[in-house]
């Protein structure tokens, strides 16, 4: 295998894989990146993606599971492989340790593309405003990974009801120089139903399109309603596997 060091080589080794761009984040300050020997495979080591050390991997298993296997063997149990999903199966087959650990969605989008839709009532939040983007996220996504005023996210946007109330926010979160990552979108529970997810995300959407160039997200499978509204704002889904070690063969 060799190194990659530079994002414009990293994209073309991909091919442009948004996947790979966002991991790439932070390249040669702590994040690193290799090819196969071949050139048919990639992997992706970033530190702290959405709160956890992640590998992607992407190409050809036959070079990607020996390329994954001396990766992994170099930057040890911490790290999260993901990719796509048949990719996945077969390093979890082949590398000692490994296991499938969770399915989800990736979805992006590339400018240019369909026009988007008004941003509506949607604004930035200031940071006086980041207590109370906490408990919309606390009641209506308690578990995502991007918290107000935690580590990785960076801009908060919210959207509030006729009575001044924020029920409604998002955040751009761990994003790379190509890729503006959409995260902790919430919504209160009784403010549902009304629009405001999309409002938030329109603003989020076209912030990360001119920005970066590339917009993405993260989204579980069996969450219906944000795949239909992540659809309808012209993303493409593509279904993603992680991996992760064994317990009994994690130290």
């Amino acid at each position: 295998m060799r190194e990659v060091n530079s994002l414009g080589e990293l994209a073309t080794c991909c091919r442009g894989d948004s996947l790979c761009r966002w991991a790439a984040q932070r390249l040669g300050e702590g994040n690193r990146a290799w090819a196969s020997a071949d050139g048919r495979a990639l992997a992706v080591a970033g530190r702290a993606l959405s709160t956890r050390d992640r590998l992607a991997v992407w190409g050809d298993p036959r070079s990607a599971v020996p390329l994954a296997r001396e990766v992994l063997d170099e930057l040890g149990p911490t790290y999260r492989p993901l990719g796509d999903r048949d990719l996945i199966d077969v390093l979890a087959a082949e590398l000692p340790g490994l296991s499938r650990s969770g399915d989800f969605g990736w979805m992006d989008r590339t400018r240019p593309g369909p026009p988007l839709p008004a941003t509506g009532d949607a604004r930035w939040l200031p940071q006086s405003a980041l207590d109370e983007a906490s408990a919309v996220v606390a009641a209506g996504f308690p578990e995502s990974y991007a918290q107000p005023g935690g580590p990785g996210a960076g801009r908060w946007a919210g959207a509030r009801d006729g009575a001044g109330r924020l029920v409604a926010v998002g955040a751009l979160a761990w994003s790379a120089p190509t890729v503006g990552l959409l995260s902790g979108i919430a919504v209160l529970p009784e403010a549902r139903g009304r629009g405001l997810a999309r409002q938030v995300c329109a603003l989020l959407l076209a912030e990360a399109l001119s920005r970066y160039g590339t917009a993405a997200l993260m989204v579980d499978d069996d969450n219906r309603a944000a795949l239909q509204l992540y659809r309808s704002l012209g993303l493409r889904y593509r279904p993603l596997r992680a991996a992760g070690r064994r317990e009994r063969d994690t130290p």
